[in-house]
């Protein structure tokens, strides 16, 4: 079976002749022992075949990790660090035409004031803007090629790099198309309200595992989604509320030192470059030791709750482990 026969969606079309009508279930637990056996139908992976609990989507994040470093965290790094190599060179090939920009007369009127707020925010997003665009494209190809590892780490399958980067590739316009789609839905929930953009964060937090796994349409992924959320909302958004707060503890903790050293070479008053480079590098170096640690748990986090919510409410658990040869 391959990977992606073995992740279609129970409704997804193509060979539904092989497919039984209802998967068999598995043989109920002898009596006076309730409940799921401790690995469930087996743990072939990094996972156990059944439904999980908090801890284990957590132990099962770190655990892929620590499988799969050179992927998971050896790729990461590197599209990090070129990310914010290539962010640091727009921003001091940009910067002159920010700096010409005078800053707004405390004694102009209200029209100069705007006029003068919105000349320098214009500026900004011109600086800013390439990174941030160019930092999404990246973490967005950076997602996929992570989930793909994580859904070979289920099934306790091997993994190179050049398989991985190879099945990200084939699905990365679809999912950059429904990363853009996510973040506009998600921002302007957030405009709106902030509540909207919450709900609508997490109601279509596994569109993008979906998307890799099942190789499915936008819409057929953000689909996915709402149905694996309906009726486990809050389940999920105290997983993703927890992945996020260790997330930023995370990149709090590393970036304090950075910080508080670039800190250190601005009140220097120097106007050396080497001051200079360390205000702009330093901070940045912080950031790509975070987001090596942080982004592939913050996908792996998200891929396992995916995997969970298709054992609860699908039986996946079954067709994992005929995926696995249990």
């Amino acid at each position: 079976m391959s990977d992606s026969q073995g992740w279609a969606s129970p409704d997804s079309s193509g060979d539904k002749a092989d497919k039984p009508a209802d998967p068999p279930q598995p043989a109920p637990p002898p009596p006076g022992q309730g409940g799921w056996s401790p690995h469930g139908l087996g743990k072939p992976g990094v996972i156990p075949l059944r439904p999980l609990g908090l801890t284990e989507i957590l132990d099962g994040s770190i655990t892929t990790i620590r499988r799969h470093p050179g992927i998971m965290l050896g790729f990461s790094a590197v599209v990090v660090a070129v990310t914010q190599l290539l962010g640091l060179g727009f921003l001091f090939l940009l910067l002159p035409a920010v700096d010409d920009v005078p800053l707004p007369d405390p004694q102009a009127t209200p029209e100069q004031m705007l006029s003068a707020l919105g000349d320098l925010y214009a500026n900004i997003a011109i600086t800013n803007g390439p990174f941030l665009v160019l930092t999404f494209i990246a973490t967005t190809f950076l997602s996929g090629v992570l989930t793909v590892v994580i859904g070979r780490a289920v099934l306790g399958r091997p993994i190179k790099f050049g398989e991985a980067l190879a099945e990200a590739r084939s699905r990365f316009l679809p999912l950059l198309g429904l990363s853009v789609l996510y973040l506009l839905m998600v921002v302007v929930g957030g405009v709106l309200c902030i509540i909207p953009g919450i709900f609508l964060y997490v109601w279509f937090a596994l569109a993008t595992p979906a998307l890799v796994l099942e190789k499915g349409s936008i819409m057929e992924s953000f689909r996915r989604s709402t149905v694996l959320v309906r009726g486990a909302w809050w389940r999920v958004f105290g997983v993703l509320l927890l992945a996020w707060v260790i997330t930023n503890a995370i990149t709090f903790v590393i970036g304090l030192p950075f910080g508080a050293l670039a800190g250190i070479s601005t009140v220097s008053d120097s106007d050396s470059l080497a001051d200079l480079l360390a205000v702009q590098l330093l901070p940045s170096l912080g950031s790509v030791i975070a987001g090596t640690i942080t982004l592939p748990f913050t996908a792996a986090v998200t891929s396992l709750v995916y995997i969970d919510q298709r054992m609860r409410r699908e039986g996946m658990d079954i067709q994992l482990a005929r995926s696995a040869g249990i």
